[in-house]
C-alpha cells in the first residue's frame, strides 16, 4: 500500500486510473477504524481496482464546542488493518494541503442541511459537503463508498454529486453493529461500561418501532411513542431528536410511506451517539432494516 500525502501525487494516481480505464474506488474516513469502515473498504473491493482510502479529521465540521481535539487518531493501527486488506492507496493529506492559507469556499446543500443533524450541530454539514467535494474531485472515483449509520450526511453528498454533476456515484452500505445492536461508532470508544450500556437503547428503540410496523402500525405519532418508551427507561440518556422523515427530502411524515428513515440522535454521558432504521414499502407491508 502507497501513502500518499499531497494532492499532486493523488491526483497523478488518479489520472493514472483513468487513463487506463481502471474502475478506482474511494473510502474517505476520519481514521479510528473500526469495522464499519472495513465494511465499506470490503465492500469497495468487490467492484473496484484500485483502491484508495483517506484518513483526514476534517476540523471544519466540528463545532466550537465539539470533539475535534480529542477525536481518536489511530494512525499506526489503521493503516496497518487497511494494508492488510489490500488497500491500494492511502491517502493523508495535512490539513495545509486541504486548506491553504486564503481558501475561503464552502458548499452547502440548502433544504437538506438544516434539520436534524444540521440543527443540533449548526455548520456541520457545510464542513462536511465542502471536504468531501475537495475529495472527490482529487481522487476522482468512479465509485466513493459512504455508510448508513449517517443517513442524513449520505443523502446531502448524493444531492450534492447530482447537483454539481460529479463523475462519482455515491454507494451507502449498510449498518454494522456490536452483537448486542450498538451501531459501530469511532466515538464508541469514549463510553465506558455503563454508558456503554445504557447506549444499546438506541437500538432497543429502533428495534421497538419495527415490532410495531410489523403489528401493522403506520402513524408516525405512535411509533414515535414506541420509541420515547424505551429510551426514557434508560435514565441516563438524553434524547436529542428522534423523528420519522421521508427519505428524499428528510421532512418528517404524518405516516409511513414507500422510503422512510427512523432516526434517533441521543447523548449518554459526553458522548453524542446516532442511529437509524430504513423503511420501505413491499407491496403493502414495510420492511425495516436496522
Amino acid at each position: 500500500m502507497e501513502t500518499v500525502h499531497t494532492v499532486s501525487w493523488m491526483r497523478q494516481v488518479a489520472a493514472e486510473a483513468r487513463k487506463n480505464e481502471r474502475v478506482l474506488g474511494f473510502v474517505p474516513t476520519m481514521g479510528a477504524l473500526h469495522e464499519g469502515h472495513l465494511s465499506l473498504i470490503r465492500a469497495a473491493q468487490m467492484q473496484c481496482s484500485p483502491l484508495v482510502a483517506s484518513i483526514f479529521v476534517n476540523p471544519t465540521q466540528f463545532g466550537p464546542n465539539e470533539d475535534f481535539q480529542k477525536y481518536p487518531r489511530t494512525f499506526d493501527a489503521d493503516r496497518t488493518a487497511l494494508e492488510q486488506l489490500g488497500v491500494d492507496y492511502l491517502f493523508v493529506p495535512p490539513a495545509e494541503e486541504m486548506y491553504p492559507p486564503g481558501f475561503r469556499t464552502s458548499v452547502n446543500v440548502e433544504g437538506l442541511s438544516e434539520r436534524l443533524e444540521g440543527r443540533s450541530r449548526p455548520g456541520h454539514f457545510r464542513g462536511v459537503t465542502t471536504v468531501v467535494l475537495k475529495l472527490l474531485e482529487i481522487v476522482q472515483p468512479r465509485l466513493a463508498f459512504f455508510g448508513r449509520k449517517d443517513a442524513q450526511q449520505a443523502r446531502i453528498i448524493r444531492q450534492m454529486t447530482s447537483d454539481l454533476n460529479l463523475d462519482s456515484e455515491i454507494v451507502v452500505c449498510p449498518i454494522v453493529r456490536e452483537a448486542d445492536g450498538l451501531a459501530l461508532s469511532s466515538r464508541n470508544r469514549y463510553l465506558n461500561e455503563g454508558d456503554r450500556r445504557a447506549a444499546t437503547a438506541l437500538y432497543r428503540s429502533l428495534q421497538a418501532v419495527r415490532d410495531e410496523i410489523a403489528k401493522g402500525e403506520r402513524d408516525a405519532a405512535r411509533l414515535l411513542a414506541a420509541l420515547q418508551r424505551v429510551i426514557e427507561s434508560e435514565l441516563s440518556l438524553a434524547l436529542d431528536y428522534a423523528e420519522i422523515v421521508d427519505a428524499d427530502t428528510f421532512e418528517p411524515v404524518v405516516s409511513l410511506r414507500k422510503v422512510c428513515y427512523v432516526l434517533i440522535a441521543a447523548r449518554v454521558g459526553g458522548t453524542r451517539l446516532i442511529d437509524n432504521a430504513l423503511v420501505e414499502q413491499s407491496g403493502k407491508n414495510f420492511i425495516v432494516a436496522l
